[in-house]
């Protein structure tokens, strides 16, 4: 098994690094903070997606055609996303620019300036995001679903926010959000690429080692029990498109892996996941079924979506309760259950044969468990998982009583 082992250390300041060296001629690195939706109060909802968004505007030294051009005209791509839990600025580029990347990732995310002219042309894009989102169902169901799954809590906005919302925001906003999460002790950069750990060290702490920032209080984490809900809304659609799930475990609960197997068993991306062989392949019902499995700090949820003619959406939504039943009334058999260990063994290292994915996960494990477990690890895990706590975790999420749904029709 090719181990990877990536080098963790810290700033002068306090920020964490997660460093891997490879022998390639393209590097990955990625500037993260604790700072997503999940962190914005009520009157909040989409700042952090749009700071994201005005974050690329000018800085104190750069105009916002600086910050497009000085990695672009090198052949290297600057790009940066919101979660509910992060936010993430990150550049690829030759290994020989590393130099231009971490000072212009640095300028960013230290000296964002947030000219107003720009602040106010931004919303425009931002909005018609909102409107382009709003024309994608697929895209806003899983929102919806996820507004009901958390109802009541922050992990239930949705991450871009709303016309209103997005128009309320100023430069004082921004600033504020800004000042309380981009400090050193929330931050994690992570780096993959053919640069000796001398010169990163040197480069990093010269771009990053200045940051300064009080720690932030904790997040005060508090999920409101799970009501169970099946809402039917009438949409202009071509399909009727169909999520039910329920709330799951958190990523630090030790059932997440037979969770995360239980799913990919149901309807993970193999061709034989089971709902794809019942849905799909045998009835013909839809061409997009999957389920799916989010984590958080606190909770997750897991989830199946399906898309499908309207005609067929009765029977489809049967089936799927069809083979909830048989996992929680049969279980897995033995052979079944080492058969999808090697088969989420064979996803996981497919997920990671990458070097600019390996550069996100290695920030994400920084950010939630201080480390990166290795793939004898991770291998490990996945061979400890029995029968009888998947048969356990079935029961628990696939009752009625916990479950949830939400349909679109047309």
């Amino acid at each position: 098994m090719l181990e990877v082992n990536p080098e963790i250390f810290e700033l002068s300041n306090g920020a964490k690094i997660v460093y891997l060296k490879t022998d390639t001629l393209v590097a990955h690195m990625g500037v993260f903070f604790k700072a997503g939706s999940r962190y914005e109060s009520s009157e909040e909802m989409g700042l952090a997606h749009f700071l994201e968004h005005c974050i690329f505007k000018g800085t104190h030294k750069r105009k916002a055609f600086d910050i497009f051009t000085d990695l672009d005209s090198v052949g290297g791509e600057l790009n940066a996303y919101t979660t509910k839990e992060e936010i993430c600025v990150h550049a690829s580029f030759r290994k020989n620019h590393f130099p231009i990347a971490a000072e212009l990732l640095g300028d960013i995310v230290q000296n964002a300036s947030f000219p107003p002219e720009e602040i106010e042309k931004e919303k425009e894009v931002v909005l018609d995001e909102i409107i382009s989102y709003l024309d994608s169902p697929i895209e806003k169901i899983y929102d919806d679903f996820e507004s009901r799954i958390f109802r009541g809590n922050s992990l239930g906005y949705n991450t871009l926010g709303t016309k209103k919302s997005v128009n309320s925001f100023s430069r004082e906003s921004l600033l504020r959000y800004k000042e309380k999460y981009f400090i050193p002790s929330n931050m994690i950069i992570s780096f993959v690429g053919n640069v000796d750990l001398k010169e990163l060290k040197r480069e990093i702490e010269l771009n990053f080692g200045e940051m300064e920032g009080k720690t932030i209080p904790s997040l005060e984490l508090f999920v409101p029990k799970f009501e169970t809900f099946n809402d039917t809304l009438k949409e202009s659609n071509f399909q009727a498109h169909t999520v039910l799930g329920g709330r799951a475990p958190s990523y630090y609960d030790n059932s997440r892996r037979g969770m995360t197997l239980l799913m990919n068993v149901l309807g993970g991306p193999a061709l034989n996941a089971r709902l794809t062989l019942s849905i799909r392949e045998k009835h013909g019902y839809a061409y997009n079924i999957e389920s799916n499995y989010t984590t958080y700090e606190d909770t997750g949820f897991w989830s199946v979506y399906m898309g499908t003619d309207k005609k067929y959406l009765k029977k489809a939504i049967d089936l799927i309760y069809k083979e909830f039943d048989l996992i929680d009334n049969e279980g897995l058999s033995a052979l079944e259950l080492i058969q999808a260990k090697e088969q989420l063994k064979g996803h996981i290292a497919l997920s990671l044969d990458n070097n600019n994915e390996l550069m996100f996960t290695h920030a994400r494990s920084i950010m939630v468990r201080g480390k990166v477990d290795s793939m004898a690890q991770i291998y490990n895990q996945i061979d400890q998982i029995q029968l009888n706590e998947l048969t356990e975790i079935a029961k628990t999420s696939f009752d009625r009583q916990s479950i949830g749904q939400l349909t679109y029709k047309y």
